[in-house]
């Protein structure tokens, strides 16, 4: 009798568990999602200025989050359901999955953790140069593009400039219409 409840125990906390690591999947799954779909960061990602599009390092990170999350979301029901039926062929495939998937997730962690700064470093020189060309360029036609591109930067990320001096300077340009790069209600 208590081998059978001990038994039974451990049947429904590896379901428990394995609920908990599908719903992990789902979260990841649907964070992944409203990252690649939300108008703000998809206009931002989806930039383009003199013929440089905005780096595509995030898109790539964001399709590798909804491929984890969909995984996840399989290998959590196949240890629930395996879990439940007792079934010895999908609780050895779902340990034979979990292996590969930690295996993948740590390979993904070691990478996230060599290339870290490369994604803030590409949009801070895509952002430079736009910025650079918007302040510097006499040609209406590159200045409105290279506004329209800044306005979208300065309204998702709520900011004005590079850095103090380039704030206060695009804040005096506004000020007097040169510019409407600042977003409103903008306060430094």
């Amino acid at each position: 009798m208590g081998v059978e409840g001990c038994t039974k125990c451990i049947k429904y906390m590896l379901f428990f568990f394995n609920f908990i690591f599908w719903l992990a999947g789902g979260v990841i799954l649907g964070v992944a999602l409203w990252l690649r779909h939300d108008p703000q960061t998809s206009n931002l990602l989806e930039l383009k200025f003199d013929g440089a599009q905005a780096p595509s390092t995030f898109y790539i990170s964001v399709h590798i989050l909804i491929a984890v999350g969909a995984v996840m979301m399989v290998v959590g029901f196949l240890g629930c359901y395996g879990a439940i039926q007792e079934s010895q062929c999908l609780l050895g495939t779902f340990f034979a999955c979990l292996v590969i998937l930690f295996a993948c997730e740590v390979a993904a962690g070691i990478w996230g953790f060599m290339h870290k700064d490369t994604v803030s470093k590409e949009m801070i020189n895509f952002y430079d140069s736009v910025y650079d060309n918007a302040m510097t360029n006499t040609l209406i036609e590159k200045k409105d593009a290279a506004s329209s591109v800044l306005k979208v930067f300065h309204e998702t990320l709520n900011c004005c400039g590079k850095d103090k001096f380039s704030t206060v300077l695009t804040k005096v340009a506004d000020s007097v219409d040169l510019t409407a790069l600042c977003p409103s209600g903008f306060q430094t």
